[in-house]
C-alpha cells in the first residue's frame, strides 16, 4: 500500500531532510518511525531536499507499507513517534505508480525577513537584517527571474540541466517583516537562497541589475552573489496535479 505524508518541521533541529549518515535528518526520523509501525524497513521519496536549518509548513514525501492501516490511524501512530519537531499534517492512499518528487506541478517557498528590531527569539526562523530594505529595488531583480531561464550562477553545486522556470515572485510585508514567496515547478540546492542573496546584493549597491541580466544570459561564465542563510527559508507548499 503507498502512502502520501504531508509533513511540518522545525529545520533548525535537523541536519536537512536527506538521510546523512548518523546525524538526525528528517527523512532519517520518518523512516526510523515508519519501520517501526511496518515491523519491516521502509524507504520513504521525498518531494524535495531542504538543507540544514530550513523550514517546512507543508513538504510531502511518498512511501510504501506492508500493511494496510487507515489514514488517521497511520498518522496518530507516525505523530506519536516524531514529535515534537516535526508532525504530520496529512495521510492519504495514493496509487502504486505515485511519486512524491515525479509528481510535482508546483512548488512554493517563503524567505523571510526581518527589518525591524533585533529578535533573538526568532534567529533560527527569520533572517535578522534589522533595517529597512529598498522593496522596489529587490522587486526591480525579482521581475528578471520569472519565465524559463538557466540558473546555472544561481545553483550550488554541479547538475546536467540548469533550467528551471519561477511562475512568480511576491512580496509582502507584515508588520515589520518581509516575506518573499517564490512559486515555480522546481528549485535546485541553495536556489532559493542564492535568488534572495541576489536581490539583497543588489539592494545594498553590491552589484546592479546588470550583472542579473548578465549571469541569466551568459550563464556559462561563472558569476558569484551572496546566498542568504538557510533559517529565513520555509517550504511552504507542494502541489500535485492529480494524485489519486
Amino acid at each position: 500500500m503507498r502512502y502520501l505524508i504531508s509533513i511540518k518541521y522545525d529545520g533548525s533541529k535537523f541536519y536537512g531532510f536527506q538521510r546523512l549518515n548518523d546525524n538526525p535528518t528528517i527523512q532519517k526520523k520518518l523512516e526510523e518511525a515508519l519501520t517501526t509501525i511496518n515491523k519491516l524497513p521502509v524507504e520513504i521519496k521525498g518531494a524535495g531536499r531542504t538543507d540544514r536549518g530550513v523550514h517546512a509548513l507543508d513538504a510531502k514525501a511518498s512511501f510504501n507499507l506492508d500493511i494496510n492501516i487507515d489514514e488517521e490511524h497511520l498518522k496518530m501512530a507516525l505523530n506519536s513517534l516524531i514529535k515534537p519537531y516535526v508532525y504530520i499534517t496529512n495521510v492519504k492512499k495514493v496509487k502504486e505508480d505515485f511519486h512524491a518528487r515525479f509528481n510535482v506541478s508546483k512548488k512554493e517557498y517563503i524567505y523571510k525577513i526581518n527589518m525591524g528590531e533585533y529578535n533573538p527569539l526568532k534567529v533560527e526562523y527569520e533572517l535578522q537584517l534589522n533595517r529597512k530594505l529598498d522593496i522596489k529595488k529587490m522587486q526591480e531583480v525579482s521581475k528578471l527571474f520569472i519565465g524559463i531561464h538557466n540558473f546555472q550562477n544561481f545553483v550550488s553545486g554541479e547538475r546536467d540541466n540548469y533550467d528551471c522556470i519561477i511562475y512568480s515572485i511576491d512580496f509582502a510585508i507584515k508588520e515589520e517583516l518581509l516575506e518573499i514567496k517564490f512559486i515555480g515547478k522546481s528549485f535546485y540546492r541553495y536556489m532559493v537562497r542564492n535568488l534572495v542573496g541576489a536581490m539583497l546584493d543588489v539592494e545594498k549597491g553590491k552589484n546592479t541589475l546588470e550583472d542579473i541580466k548578465e549571469a541569466l544570459e551568459r550563464y556559462e561564465v561563472e558569476k558569484r552573489f551572496s546566498t542568504a542563510l538557510p533559517n529565513g527559508l520555509y517550504l511552504n507548499k507542494i502541489e500535485y496535479e492529480e494524485i489519486n
